[in-house]
C-alpha cells in the first residue's frame, strides 16, 4: 500500500513564498509580546496569594490589637475596613485572572495559527473525527479526514456543528452553483476581517478549554422540547391569581367591614390548589438554572456575533441580520433568564418561600413566564444555532485563506468547457506538503472524455499528484482557497480509486476490492448527469499479473475515453501510452527519475509526454538485490 503522499520527501521549493513568511513572523512577534505580559501577569497573580493572606490574618490581628489598645467599638470598625480592603483584593485578583486567561487563550491561538501556517503538527488539535467509509467515491484517498488531514489542518471551530458542516462541505460537495459562489463571498469579506474572525476564534477557544470535547447543543434541544402545555399553566396561573385576589377582598371586608372570616376558606383553597399543582412549579429555579448554565458557553459568541457592526450592505450583514430582528435577539432573552432564574431561586429558602408564595403565586408566574421563555428560545435558537456554526466553519475556511496567502480562490464556471477547459491548473501544489520542499505543476483537461496518463517510475511523485487534483477540487467546492496560482474549473462528481485496501471481513482480496471500485466508476460515468465525473486511478489493475493487467487496462481506458468525464490515471506501463497515438483524448505526461551520486533522485516536476525510464531494477540494484536472473553468486 502507498503512503498517504508517495515522495513527500525531497519535494522542493528553494524557499517559502516571501508573503506567507512575512505573515507568520507577524504572528510570531505578536506571540512573543503576547507571552511577555501573560509571564507578567503570572508574576502579578502569584503576589496576590499573598496579598489575600496578609489582609485575612491582618484583619484579625488588628481587630485584637485595637480591642486592648482601644476601648469601645472601634475594634469593630477596623475588623470592617479590613474585611472591606480584602474584598476589594479578591475582586482585584479575579479581574487578573480574567484578564491572564484571556493572554492564555490568546497566547495558545497564534502558536495554532503558526502551526497551521507551517504544519507543525503537534501543535495543531488532532481532528474529533475519525470517519473511514469504505464506499465513499473519494473521501478514503485525499486525506480530507483523520490525523494530518486536511481537515486538521482548516478546522477551528469549538462546537461539534460547526466542525460536522466543514466535514460536509469537504465530503459532500455542493454541486450548486449559487450556494459555493455564495459561501466563497462570505469567506473572502471575512479574510478581510480579521477583528471578527480573530475574536470568534478567541470565544471559541475559551469554549474549548472549558468542555473536554466539542460543545454540542444535543442537551439543550432535548431540554427545550420538554416543558409543560401552556394552557395547562395560564389556566392555574388564572385560577390561583384570582383567589390570591379574592383572598386580599375578603381579608379587608373582614377588617374593615366587619365581614366573617370567609378569607380563612378561600386562602385554604388557594393552598390546596397550589400544592396539588405542586409538580408545575417545583423545579423551575432548577431548570431556570440550568437553562442559564447550558447557555453560558454560548452566550458570548452570540452577543458577539448580534452586536458585531457588519457594513449594511455586505454579505455578513446579511447573515446575522436574525440576531437583529426585534424580539430575537439573544441578549434579551439571556437577561430575561437571568432574572427568571434570580427570581425563582426564593425556592431555595423554604420559610420565606412559603411566605411570599402566601401573598401570590409567585413560583407559579416564574414558572409560566420559563416555559413561555422556553417555547420562545425553541423557535430562535436552532436558527441561531445554525448561523453561529456557519459564522464558525466560514471563519475556518477565511482563516486558512489568510495563512496561506499564495493560494488563490478558483473560478467556478458550469460552462468552463465552452470559454477554456474543464480543468485547468497553474502551479497546482498539494497543501500538506510543507511549502519550502513543495513542487507545484501545471495541467490543464479541456473537454469531456479527456484523460491524463500519467506515466513515471516509482516514488517519482505520480500518487501525490493525484491527490494533489483532488484536494484542490475539493477546496473549491467547499468555498476556500486552492494550493494554485489560477484554477478555472466546472462543476464536475469527483471519484478516485488511490488506496484501494482489501477487506479480510468481506473476503474481498486486493484486486476484487479495485474492480468493484472500477466497476462503480463506470456506472458513474454511464450516468446521465449534467455534471460529468473527474476521475483520479492510480496504479490501474495492479492487483494482478503484467499480462492481464496490461489487456485489461488498455480495454477500460477505451471504455472511459469520450465517456461523460475527465481524469487522470497513473501507471508503470509504458505500453499504455501508446494509446494516445490511436486517441486524441489521452494525453500523456510523465515524471521523471535520474541516479545521482549512487542514489535516486527526482524532481516531481510534470513533464508532456510518455516517460522514457523505469527504475525499479535501479532501486532493487542500489538496495543490494540482485538483477540479473543468469548471473551466478
Amino acid at each position: 500500500m502507498k503512503s498517504d503522499l508517495e515522495g513527500l520527501q525531497g519535494l522542493g521549493n528553494i524557499k517559502m513564498i516571501p508573503i506567507q513568511q512575512k505573515r507568520i513572523d507577524l504572528l510570531t512577534r505578536r506571540l512573543e509580546s503576547i507571552t511577555k505580559v501573560a509571564e507578567q501577569l503570572k508574576f502579578i497573580d502569584q503576589h496576590f496569594f499573598w496579598y489575600r493572606l496578609v489582609s485575612f490574618l491582618g484583619a484579625w490581628v488588628l481587630a485584637i490589637l485595637t480591642r486592648f489598645i482601644f476601648p469601645g467599638p472601634a475594634w469593630f470598625w477596623v475588623l470592617l475596613a479590613m474585611v472591606f480592603v480584602f474584598l476589594v483584593i479578591v475582586f482585584f485578583h479575579r479581574k487578573l485572572d480574567q484578564k491572564r486567561q484571556q493572554y492564555q487563550n490568546a497566547q495558545s491561538c497564534l502558536t495554532q495559527q503558526i502551526a497551521r501556517a507551517t504544519l507543525d503538527w503537534k501543535n495543531i488539535p488532532a481532528s474529533v473525527t475519525q470517519t473511514v467509509d469504505a464506499d465513499h467515491p473519494f473521501m478514503n484517498d485525499l486525506n480530507l479526514v483523520g490525523e494530518r488531514s486536511i481537515l486538521q489542518l482548516i478546522d477551528t471551530s469549538a462546537t461539534r456543528g460547526s466542525h460536522n458542516l466543514i466535514i460536509q462541505w469537504l465530503i459532500q460537495p455542493d454541486k450548486k452553483l449559487s450556494n459555493i459562489v455564495h459561501r466563497q463571498t462570505l469567506v473572502k469579506e471575512l479574510l478581510g476581517l480579521s477583528g471578527f474572525r480573530t475574536r470568534l476564534m478567541l470565544l471559541g477557544w475559551q469554549i474549548r478549554q472549558d468542555f473536554t470535547a466539542l460543545w454540542d447543543d444535543h442537551v439543550i434541544i432535548h431540554w427545550l422540547e420538554n416543558h409543560t402545555p401552556e394552557k395547562a399553566l395560564k389556566r392555574t396561573l388564572l385560577l390561583l391569581s384570582g383567589l390570591a385576589v379574592l383572598n386580599y377582598i375578603l381579608l379587608a371586608l373582614n377588617f374593615l367591614a366587619g365581614f366573617p372570616a370567609y378569607w380563612q376558606f378561600s386562602f385554604l383553597l388557594y393552598f390546596a390548589i397550589y400544592f396539588y399543582q405542586y409538580r408545575l412549579y417545583q423545579s423551575t429555579f432548577q431548570d431556570a438554572y440550568q437553562l442559564s448554565k447550558d447557555l453560558q458557553p454560548l452566550q458570548s459568541s452570540l452577543i458577539f456575533l448580534e452586536s458585531y457592526p457588519a457594513k449594511p450592505d455586505s454579505q455578513l450583514a446579511e447573515k446575522l441580520a436574525f440576531f437583529k430582528e426585534s424580539g430575537r435577539q439573544p441578549s434579551v432573552f439571556l437577561k430575561k433568564i437571568i432574572m427568571i432564574s434570580s427570581a425563582a431561586s426564593l425556592q431555595n429558602n423554604q420559610i420565606l418561600s412559603l411566605l411570599i408564595n402566601a401573598l401570590l403565586p409567585w413560583d407559579m408566574i416564574f414558572t409560566f413566564i420559563l416555559n413561555r421563555t422556553k417555547n420562545q428560545l425553541k423557535q430562535c435558537l436552532p436558527a441561531w444555532l445554525a448561523i453561529w456554526y456557519e459564522m464558525e466553519a466560514l471563519t475556518s475556511l477565511a482563516n486558512f485563506a489568510y495563512l496561506n496567502p499564495d493560494y488563490s480562490f478558483p473560478t467556478i464556471d458550469p460552462h468552463q468547457e465552452e470559454t477554456g477547459g474543464l480543468l485547468q491548473l497553474q502551479e497546482v501544489g498539494h497543501p500538506l506538503i510543507p511549502k519550502p520542499v513543495k513542487v507545484d505543476n501545471d495541467i490543464t483537461l479541456r473537454e469531456k472524455g479527456d484523460v491524463a496518463l500519467v506515466s513515471g517510475s516509482n516514488m517519482s511523485g505520480k500518487s501525490t499528484f493525484l491527490r494533489t487534483l483532488g484536494v484542490n477540487l475539493v477546496l473549491a467546492y467547499a468555498g476556500t482557497v486552492v494550493n494554485a496560482t489560477k484554477m478555472n474549473v466546472s462543476l464536475m462528481r469527483l471519484f478516485t480509486c488511490i488506496q484501494v485496501s482489501d477487506s479480510l471481513k468481506d473476503g474481498f482480496s486486493y484486486f476484487y476490492a479495485e474492480v468493484r471500485r472500477l466497476k462503480e466508476l463506470l456506472l458513474w460515468l454511464e450516468e446521465s448527469n449534467p455534471d460529468p465525473v473527474f476521475y483520479l486511478i492510480d496504479e490501474i489493475f495492479q492487483g494482478t499479473n503484467h499480462e492481464e493487467r496490461r489487456i485489461g487496462s488498455l480495454a477500460y481506458l477505451k471504455a472511459i475515453v469520450n465517456a461523460n468525464g475527465i481524469g487522470a490515471i497513473s501507471t508503470h506501463d509504458i505500453e499504455l501510452s501508446k494509446l494516445a497515438d490511436e486517441e486524441i483524448h489521452i494525453h500523456n505526461y510523465n515524471f521523471q527519475d535520474a541516479v545521482v551520486d549512487g542514489k535516486m533522485s527526482f524532481d516531481y516536476r510534470l513533464r508532456y509526454g510518455p516517460s522514457p525510464t523505469t527504475n525499479a531494477l535501479k532501486i532493487m540494484e542500489l538496495e543490494g538485490l540482485p538483477v540479473n536472473p543468469l548471473s551466478k553468486s
